[in-house]
């Protein structure tokens, strides 16, 4: 196994979470979603040889022990310098974890010569118990539609990836993230979806429906009004799967609100990313994000960070220096 002498340098970007396909598995299959790579924020972290683990830096404890778990993985003696120059808002809806994991992973697969790909990495930091969408972006970027898990409890594997399309560079996502308290997550989420009552089998064959004749065809061509309508309608669904646990179809306050006027003020796709409190409104062109992204950060006041730009189509990225 050859070790890099050189520092590696990983950079990510968060996910979107669009929605889960079926909360309750009749057909045999719990979960599944749809998603994508967000223009921003970003997560960069590097790892450089050295004897023993050393990490320092952003949320430095969370990625000791995802070095760790590659290490006790992989039967590596635990041997880097790990520095996290900059990670993503945590428990925000932007799958800061497994971003997190994923880019320690990828660094020290890359410092060490081991040859490991999105979801092998996620097995090895154990990152694969729910949602896959942030490790397929990790993978190649763009819209993902992922599976799910079987409901006979095979959750110890990455949910297989079923669709990956580029999104149109001309569609521009503003991401907002209020100020907030962490949102559910860990045990409670656990909880929380164990507590949920399951929906209906008409609600899951629509989202499947808003999916696969909405939102991809869209995609493929270009159609970001009929994208638009479909993420609406698909938000509005699962939103009220969560709502007995939520308080709301979006998290009541400052989303909700986000989310509402970003309608208004003309974005065509708008909704709110996994529990909140991130929430996206889609438009088309630079100058309709650039004015979209500017009301609300006026409507922050401050109180939050606003992105915009494009969706992100590519991995993440990895070089050495």
């Amino acid at each position: 196994m050859t070790v890099a002498r050189q520092t590696v340098f990983v950079e990510t970007a968060a996910r979107l979470h669009f929605g889960i396909l079926d909360l309750g598995g009749s057909l045999g299959r719990r979960f599944g979603g749809i998603g994508a790579a967000a223009p921003g924020p970003t997560l960069l972290v590097s790892a450089t040889p050295a004897e023993t683990l050393e990490v320092t830096g952003a949320d430095a404890d969370r990625a000791a022990d995802f070095a760790r778990r590659f290490f006790s993985h992989y039967e590596i003696p635990d041997g880097a310098t790990v520095h996290v120059s900059r990670t993503l808002p945590a428990h925000a809806g932007l799958g800061s974890g497994t971003q997190l994991a994923l880019a320690i992973g990828r660094a020290l697969s890359k410092l060490h010569g081991v040859d490991a790909d999105a979801s092998t990495l996620a097995r090895a930091v154990d990152r694969t118990r729910r949602s896959a969408i942030g490790t397929w972006t990790f993978a190649a970027g763009g819209l993902v539609v992922e599976g799910g898990h079987r409901v006979d409890g095979y959750d110890w594997d990455v949910a297989p990836l079923l669709v990956r399309m580029p999104l149109p560079s001309e569609w521009r996502c503003v991401v907002a993230i209020p100020n907030h308290e962490a949102a559910i997550n860990g045990a409670a989420e656990t909880a929380a979806f164990e507590a949920l009552p399951k929906p209906s089998d008409g609600d899951a064959e629509r989202v499947s429906h808003l999916v696969l004749m909405g939102l991809l065809p869209a995609v493929a061509e270009a159609d970001l009004k009929a994208f638009g309508c479909a993420l609406t309608a698909l938000q509005s669904i699962v939103g009220r799967w969560f709502e007995p646990v939520q308080g709301g179809i979006f998290a009541p306050g400052r989303s909700e609100e986000l989310v509402r006027r970003m309608a208004e003020w003309g974005a065509t796709g708008v909704g709110q990313s996994s529990w909140g409190p991130t929430v996206y409104g889609i438009v088309l062109g630079e100058e309709a994000g650039a004015r979209l992204a500017d009301k609300v950060r006026g409507l922050l006041g401050g109180a939050g960070v606003v992105y915009e730009g494009p969706f992100r189509n590519e991995s993440a990225l990895c070089w050495s220096a």
